[in-house]
């Protein structure tokens, strides 16, 4: 022990040297530890950030792929329901039918071929519209309404075209009485016994001519129930005013 502290104190300028030597040593070492360190977490990040991409661009795909057939799904039902309200316009309205009876008139073959469509278009609409995510079912349906479309614009055009053209200038001015009727018997502004009597004058007026869609007649009745009490389809009523039929 003693022959080391005499080589120390004899050789203690060699600290100047070596400590320097050590401590570069540790430095790298320690450098070296903090590369590899780092050098492991990047490949950690390599290999794990090149699979999370793939899964997310997977799920995106996906979930793009559900957002566009949710997408298909709903304008398909909302084109439906455009061309069905089309349709009604018609349907429900006793006025609009008597000027476009074509609409109205299963004679007409563009008519039959609408309402042929639109029974397809029906029969292919399910009640709970998520069995549409099924493809073939969307695509089957999706057909079913344009072929809807394509048959309600050619009747649409050719009622337009013809209008009340097909009748005789006499049944002409019969229409266009019972339109005015109809229109006072569809007024709120004018009088009970006013509406009463328009309807019936109308219901007369068309006798023999053509008949009111069942609809535009239910919708009308039912805008001013109350005030006829039952009416016939012939324009007579259904009793005598106190609410027993004829005979009761």
């Amino acid at each position: 022990m003693d022959s080391v502290w005499d080589f120390l104190g004899s050789y203690w300028w060699l600290i100047f040297f070596v400590g320097p030597a050590i401590g570069g040593a540790a430095r790298s070492i320690s450098s070296w530890d903090r590369q590899r360190r780092q050098d492991k977490l990047e490949m950690y990040r390599i290999k794990h950030g090149a699979e999370q991409p793939a899964t997310s661009s997977a799920t995106s795909a996906a979930k793009a792929d559900d957002e566009a057939l949710t997408s298909e799904i709903e304008r398909t039902v909302a084109a439906h329901d455009e061309t069905q309200r089309r349709w009604l316009a018609y349907e429900l309205d006793a006025v609009k039918s008597l000027e476009y009876p074509l609409m109205s008139d299963m004679r007409e073959q563009v008519t039959v071929d609408f309402h042929r469509a639109r029974r397809a278009a029906e029969e292919l609409r399910p009640d709970d519209l998520d069995e549409l995510r099924d493809r073939r079912r969307l695509d089957r349906y999706r057909d079913a309404v344009r072929e809807m479309q394509v048959r309600f614009d050619v009747a649409e055009r050719e009622a337009k075209r013809r209008r009340a053209s097909d009748f005789s200038p006499t049944e002409r001015q019969a229409l266009d009485r019972a339109k005015k009727l109809l229109a006072m018997a569809d007024d709120e502004g004018s009088s009970h016994a006013e509406r009463q009597s328009a309807y019936r004058r109308a219901l007369k007026e068309l006798e023999g001519i053509v008949a009111l869609p069942d609809g535009a007649a239910d919708a009308l009745e039912q805008r001013i129930a109350g005030l006829l009490g039952p009416v016939g389809r012939d324009g007579a009523p259904d009793d005598d005013g106190t609410g027993r039929r004829p005979g009761a």
